[in-house]
């Protein structure tokens, strides 16, 4: 009779160990990486949305104290789109360091440049933490989503 809460399970080639569990408008979750094995046992109180499988794989590259991961995001067999992930390694209070990101992706990306990230809004002066970093591309694949949904006008 209830309506039921979306929650993702996503992992990162980061933190092989670790997997991370999103909860629709809520917390992330860390685990360990048999999570999974957990949510198949706890099958009859979830429902898997295999169709809703969303990735991103690409190459990390390393230029001086930024990290820079380009990927390909796919649902199933197609591209649909890419992600870019820039980190500034010596610093782990993101806003401390955000001009100094925009700066440095503006010098490869032009007028691509996001805007800050509405992870940093919640976060203030606290550090980043790798579920910031989930909550974001979390974000990106849901706008993926999205846009998989839009209907597609015509051509006269």
């Amino acid at each position: 009779g209830q309506t039921g809460k979306l929650m993702y399970v996503m992992h990162n080639s980061e933190y092989p160990l670790s997997c991370f569990a999103l909860f629709e408008n809520g917390p992330c979750l860390i685990a360990d990486a048999n999570f999974d094995i957990l949510m198949v046992k706890l099958k009859g109180f979830f429902q898997n949305a295999k169709a809703n499988k969303i990735e991103s794989r690409g190459t990390r590259y390393q230029y001086c104290d930024f990290l820079v991961k380009v990927g390909t995001v796919t649902m199933g067999p197609s591209a649909r789109g890419i992600s870019v992930e820039v980190e500034y390694c010596p610093c782990v209070i993101a806003n401390d360091c955000w001009n100094l990101l925009m700066e440095f992706m503006q010098s490869f990306m032009g007028n691509h440049t996001p805007g800050i990230p509405s992870v940093f809004g919640t976060k203030h002066d606290s550090i980043y933490s790798p579920a910031d970093t989930m909550v974001q591309y979390m974000e990106l694949f849901n706008k993926i989503r999205k846009q998989q949904q839009v209907p597609v006008a015509g051509i006269r």
